[in-house]
């Protein structure tokens, strides 16, 4: 498990409800996820990382915190071996220092419940690239563990590949980033943490990018006349 923050974690008043008007009362969490196939079914969820973001008094976003797990297949999980030669991952490796889906779910859970608390938001929604994918297998494990209440919606959440096909004509997470300016290191990716923070910062982009076009707050009716 490790756990990174940034100097802007602290959510003021103010933030509160400027974060809660900006995605209609949901909490964004930027989640990614690296497992041993594509069904969420069956087969093993290996990493997963979220990262919670923080709003300033200029109503730009920036990345929070991030937790991150290395999990331990559940039992009876199936192992492509395509899959485990794409992401690098070796399972049964003691020096992952893995824990078992539950104990990684309720950790993050906790995370994510403490932060939408504080920016006085009612539901977590789950930012990703290719987000059906990491959705599933979060909804899945959750499911596997009993774990009654997900903090993130069940089926809504924010793509980022969509969003920056729309914003920047790319749809691959490291061209994208290439295209914002984001720096993308491809000997790093592929890892739960890295691709969760790079698609923070690209998210981040994008919203804040939105914002300075004057899209954001939106004009009224009697404003725009």
């Amino acid at each position: 498990m490790s756990i990174t923050e940034s100097p802007a974690s602290t959510v003021t008043q103010s933030d509160k409800s400027a974060f809660a008007q900006r995605f209609r009362g949901y909490f964004p969490v930027v989640v990614d996820v690296e497992t041993a196939g594509f069904n969420a079914q069956t087969d093993a969820l290996l990493e997963i990382a979220a990262t919670t973001l923080s709003l300033d008094e200029n109503g730009d976003f920036s990345l929070d915190e991030t937790i991150h797990f290395n999990v331990d297949p559940f039992e009876g999980a199936n192992l492509e071996k395509a899959a485990l030669e794409f992401t690098g991952i070796d399972p049964t490796n003691p020096l992952r220092g893995a824990v078992d889906e539950e104990t990684a779910l309720k950790a993050i859970f906790k995370l994510i419940r403490k932060k939408m608390k504080a920016a006085g938001c009612q539901r977590a929604i789950m930012v990703a690239h290719n987000a059906a994918f990491d959705l599933g297998f979060v909804n899945s494990a959750t499911e596997r563990c009993l774990i009654k209440r997900s903090p993130f919606h069940p089926f809504v959440s924010f793509d980022t590949t969509t969003l920056s096909g729309l914003a920047l004509g790319q749809t691959v997470l490291a061209k994208a980033c290439i295209a914002a300016n984001i720096e993308f290191n491809n000997s790093e990716a592929h890892s739960a943490l890295y691709d969760t923070e790079k698609t923070a910062e690209l998210f981040c982009f994008i919203v804040n990018k939105w914002k300075g076009m004057g899209g954001w707050p939106l004009a009224s009716a009697e404003e725009s006349e």
